[in-house]
């Protein structure tokens, strides 16, 4: 091996065309970062089990039906990237990864949630965009750790009313559904940034001051939000002074 592979705890095999993982890649006992989308893969060996530092294991854009066992034994991993596979759920052993705070599993062929997500209490980014999913699971709302939730791309006709119980959520995306109706998200506090282009909407949804909006028709919310936030604030300027009898709380 190259001298710098033997130290560099990066590595990238990234469009390779593999079919197999490389078995000495498995020694590399250092890695904490391991890249190897957009090949043929379909597992992993369980020698990568050996790699425990890795925090950041990427495997998009492969041919696996199945998450690898082994990767379910790799208990430091932080982010973990399955997008653009075949999967369809995941495997009861996922919940050995505590650590996980990030898991991408965009493009696959989920048709239902995952409950074993609920048993990950550091997830903070959920991405499930673009698989087939067209309700979400009433207890959702156990996922307290979760700050960000891509939906994009499923087959959503009514918003699911879990969601309304998200209040930590901070960036909800349900771009590319059939949802001809939102109800006022104002109860979700947290929320600061919320996506819901290519729905039939007639009106962008109801939401808190702080929370940008991205589909059809927010632009023109923001632009008259901002407007109106404007005025106020500048009839309060004048009246604090030009008026002496205003209470504290207004000046």
């Amino acid at each position: 091996l190259p001298l710098l592979l033997l130290y560099n705890p990066v590595l990238d095999l990234s469009y390779r065309k593999f079919k197999r993982l490389p078995s000495r890649v498995c020694g590399l006992l250092h890695l904490e970062k391991l890249y190897v989308c957009g090949n043929s893969l379909r597992t992993l060996p369980d020698s990568i089990t050996q790699l425990q530092g890795l925090r950041i294991l990427a495997l998009d854009f492969n041919k696996m039906e199945d998450v690898p066992p082994a990767v379910c034994q790799l208990t430091n991993l932080t982010r973990l990237y399955l997008g653009s596979n075949r999967l369809m759920s995941l495997p009861p052993e996922l919940t050995n990864l505590q650590s996980l705070r990030c898991l991408w599993v965009e493009s696959n062929y989920f048709q239902r949630f995952p409950r074993e997500l609920y048993d990950l209490p550091n997830l903070k980014s959920l991405q499930i965009g673009d698989n087939r999913l067209k309700t979400l699971p009433p207890d959702l709302w156990r996922m307290e750790a979760l700050r960000g939730l891509w939906l994009y791309g499923n087959r959503f006709e009514t918003f699911p009313k879990v969601l309304l119980r998200m209040e930590f959520l901070e960036i909800l995306d349900m771009d590319r559904n059939k949802i001809s109706e939102f109800p006022s998200l104002k109860r979700l506090k947290a929320l600061r940034l919320f996506s819901y282009d290519h729905n039939p909407v007639k009106e962008p949804p109801k939401v808190g001051e702080e929370v940008l909006l991205v589909g059809e028709g927010a632009a023109e919310f923001l632009e008259e939000r901002e407007r109106l936030r404007l005025v106020v604030t500048f009839v309060f300027s004048f009246l604090s002074v030009t008026s002496p009898f205003l209470p504290p709380s207004l000046t």
